[in-house]
Formats: C-alpha cells, structure tokens, sequence
C-alpha cells in the first residue's frame, strides 16, 4: 500500500503541476494497466481522501446524481474544468456539438477526462463548466422511436481487458459517445447497448459466450462494469452515470433484448415463456428505471414470422408480445418508449404487437427504394420500419472503400420527400468508426476473444489499438460520415 501511494503522489503531484502551469488537460499521463501498475481508480481514491477537506459532495448506493458521483470518486473534487485537447476537437453544426476524435485517443481518456470533455461540449458560452442536478432524457415526442437513427454498440469491444478480464465497457462507451454525432432538433440519435444483462457463461472474461444471451435478475453485465468502483457505486449507478451522460449529450439509449426462449435464463435457471413472462417483463421494466428510452428486440420479427427463423426456443406469440409491451410501458408509467423489432417489415400486425420500428426493410442501397418505402408509410405514425446501414450479423464484407456504407448512410438520413416522413435506420457503431479488417461485428457479438492480429486483444492498450482501422482511408471515411449528419442537422435543426 506504500508503494501505491507514493505513485499515486507522483501521478497527481505532475496533474497538479500541470494544471498550475496552465498546461492543457491533454497532457494528463496515460496509465499502464500491467498487473504492477497501479490503476486509475486506485489513484482516484487516494486523490479522493486526499482532498477529503474540501469536498462537499459525498455520494451514496442509488444516489440521484451518479455522473456527479463518478466524477467525484474519480478525482476527489467536485470542481470540473474545461478541457483545451476537447475544445480544440470541437466538431460544431449549428448549436449541436462532438468531438472529431480517432478512437484509440477517446479510448485512453481517464473517467476524469472523459466527464470534464463531455461537460466541455455541453457548456453554455461564458458559463463554468459543471454537471446539471437533474438530467431529464432530450424531448423529441412520445412518438420519437418512429422516425430514430440506431446506432447499436458493442461495450466489450470498448472494454479495459487486463489479462483473461474484460471490464469497463460502459466506461469505452461513455468515450466513445464524444464523438457520435448527436440528434438534431427534429430527430433523435438513439445509442443501443448491445449488451446490458450478464451472459450465459463466462461473463466479464474475455471467453465469455455469445451476447445472443443473457441471463436476468443476476445484475448488470460485468464486462460493463468497473471493478475498481466496487463498494464505492453500484453497477446501477453506473448504467444510470452512461445513461446520464448520453441525454446531456443529446441521445436517447436502449439496450438488446433477446426473445428466444433457449438464449435466456433467470437466476441461471431455463428459461421458458409460460412460467417466466413476468420475470421477463420485469427484466425490460428495470432496464428502463436506470434510464434508458428503447429496447431493441432481437428476433423480433419471428414473433409473426418463423420462416428461416435461426435462434434456439421458442419466442411470445403475437398476443404475449402485445402483453408484453403494454405492460413494459404500463409499469414504467411512459408512453415515450421506443420498441425496435428485429427484422421487422412494415405489415400493420407489428404495430398491434406495441412495436414502434422495424429494421431492415427497404433497399439501403438504393436510395429511391427508401424514399418508395417512406412515401408508403407516411400515413402510420406509431410504427414505421425502415433501413440499415449494418446489423449485428454484419462480417464486414462491404468495406467502407467501396462506398457502400457511405450510400446507405445517405439513404438512410435523407431518404424521403418531406421530414416527416423519415424513417427509422440502424446502423452499427463501425459504419462511423471501422472496426479492424481483423474483426468484424458479428465475430464481436459472437465472442470476446484475442484477435490473431499480433495479439491485439491481450492488453488493454493493445486492444484498443487493434479493434479499429487506424489507415488513413478509415479517417477519410469517418470524416465523410461526419459531413453527413453535419447536412443532417442543418436541414433539421
């Protein structure tokens, strides 16, 4: 414990002299995570008690203000500070802002710097920075869902891996969200955790199953969460802390849900659809009470259709899911809920099963396609199905050099005659940041495991470099991507 603290003197004592000489937040060092290094947390809590006279804040489980509390843990002060490498990263449309960051620099941002880069961005002009008492989810209308563009991510390919563990996903994604762009006046962005509930087997281990899977009422996912905030904040908290910090960031959020009845367990225990209905429900309704807008279906579309159906067990019938929905909504006391079906088309029948988008359908290639299909749907306004850039399923065969991501996107954000019949799109977080032609989407959803480029997932760092095309044709296509909902936000606000 000695040892930890005198590094944790020396790392502080150089943020400080940083911090008086004026220099920019940027310089703050990048912690190694080899096992004798001490962690960031680590750090954080010894920083914490050593400003422990001059904070006010103190925090506690279910806490109101869980960002306000990470923050606090993280850095032992209450005070937030502007951030020079943030502001000089500015991506700005209009009053809507990001940050034009590659994400091997978000990715090594510490929790310190990653709340005070957020509060950067959302700062009014000649104001402090700082993190509002009360952080309502952005209003785009009960009916927002119909008209959303989904951006679906991976937490664990964001996640800290040390050894065998895979953690701290929520914390990659609370990076990456700095430089999403964010909704415009007229539409929401909606960020869909791919994983929220443990897996099956191996959860929090870098040989965990298949994310297909989730096993309820056994917590929030490991590999989402921090070890290092262990009695200090709950893994609630810290789903409600990313939630928090994605709606001041202008986003709705969602999360995955399977249906498939052999994809689930309660307590560890099989799973089936007439004895586990409620635990289900309730399952979506506690997803909801920690802050999040959606919940996106996978088999969603097999509650009509089997044909060519490919999970395992079976899914609610039309009549269960209708229950199910209501119930979602009923208990939450919210009608601004957005359910998103998988592969679901534009048949009247998923409207009455409660859902609010469906995927997948239309032509994303060909632009013309997509407006036919909006043009055909304008009339419903509780439920519209529409394009996708890419799914989970995607192997990355449509490499962004051949434009064809880039054409969809465009289909997608513009793909109607008049606003109001947008429809709702999906995409994946690589169709703005290509992942490594080493890996792809549906490899990540289906494992979390060491790439065979050069070891690439054996360390945190390493990891991170690795997941993500770094060329130069990949910057090129992030930046088109940006142009693109730049135009996005100035047609609608």
């Amino acid at each position: 414990m000695i040892n930890a603290i005198f590094k944790t003197k020396e790392v502080y004592g150089y943020n400080r002299r940083a911090q008086k000489n004026g220099q920019n937040k940027g310089s703050c060092p990048v912690l190694n995570h080899n096992k004798n290094d001490i962690s960031y947390l680590d750090y954080a809590q010894n920083a914490s008690m050593i400003n422990k006279a001059m904070i006010s804040f103190k925090g506690y489980y279910g806490d109101q203000q869980p960002l306000k509390k990470l923050f606090w843990i993280s850095t032992g002060r209450n005070d937030i500070y502007e951030d020079d490498w943030a502001k000089s990263r500015i991506y700005q449309v209009n009053n809507k802002k990001w940050l034009n960051a590659r994400p091997a620099e978000l990715l090594r941002l510490t929790p310190e710097r990653t709340i005070q880069s957020l509060c950067t961005i959302i700062k009014p002009d000649m104001q402090y920075p700082g993190i509002p008492p009360y952080i309502p989810s952005p209003n785009f209308g009960d009916k927002w869902g119909r008209h959303a563009n989904y951006i679906e991510i991976n937490p664990r390919t964001l996640a800290k891996y040390d050894g065998n563990k895979a953690t701290e996903g929520l914390f990659g994604a609370m990076k990456m969200l700095l430089a999403i762009p964010t909704s415009p006046n007229s539409f929401a962005n909606c960020i869909v955790l791919s994983q929220l509930y443990p897996s099956l087997y191996g959860d929090g281990y870098k040989d965990a199953d298949s994310l297909y899977c989730a096993n309820l009422h056994t917590g929030i996912s490991q590999t989402l969460t921090s070890e290092g905030l262990y009695g200090k904040m709950g893994a609630d908290e810290q789903v409600k802390a990313f939630n928090d910090m994605a709606h001041l960031l202008g986003f709705k959020t969602g999360f995955r849900m399977p249906l498939s009845s052999e994809q689930l367990r309660v307590k560890g225990q099989p799973f089936n659809w007439y004895d586990h209905e409620k635990a289900f429900i309730d399952a979506c309704v506690w997803g909801i009470e920690l802050g999040f807008d959606a919940i996106y279906f996978d088999s969603g579309k097999h509650v009509f259709d089997k044909n060519h159906y490919c999970g395992m067990g079976d899914v609610p019938n039309k009549e269960q899911m209708a229950y199910i929905t209501y119930q979602i909504r009923n208990k939450t006391g919210r009608n601004d809920l957005s359910f998103i079906g998988e592969k679901c088309d534009s048949r009247y029948e998923f409207k009455e099963a409660g859902y609010t988008a469906g995927t997948d359908w239309g032509k994303a290639d060909d632009f013309e396609s997509v407006r036919w299909e909006a043009e055909c749907q304008k009339y419903s306004r509780d439920y519209a199905a529409g394009p996708e850039v890419s799914n989970d399923n995607d192997e990355g065969s449509s490499r962004y050099e051949e434009g064809k991501r880039l054409n969809r996107i465009n289909s997608c954000l513009f793909g109607y005659n008049y606003k109001e019949d947008k429809l709702p799109s999906y995409m994946q977080l690589a169709d703005i940041f290509p992942l490594s032609p080493y890996t792809n989407t549906h490899e990540q959803m289906m494992h979390s495991k060491e790439l065979q480029a050069d070891g690439a997932w054996t360390e945190c760092e390493r990891h991170w470099d690795g997941v993500f095309d770094t060329s130069s044709e990949a910057y090129w296509y992030t930046d088109k991507v940006y142009h693109m909902f730049e135009n996005f936000i100035r047609t609608h606000g």
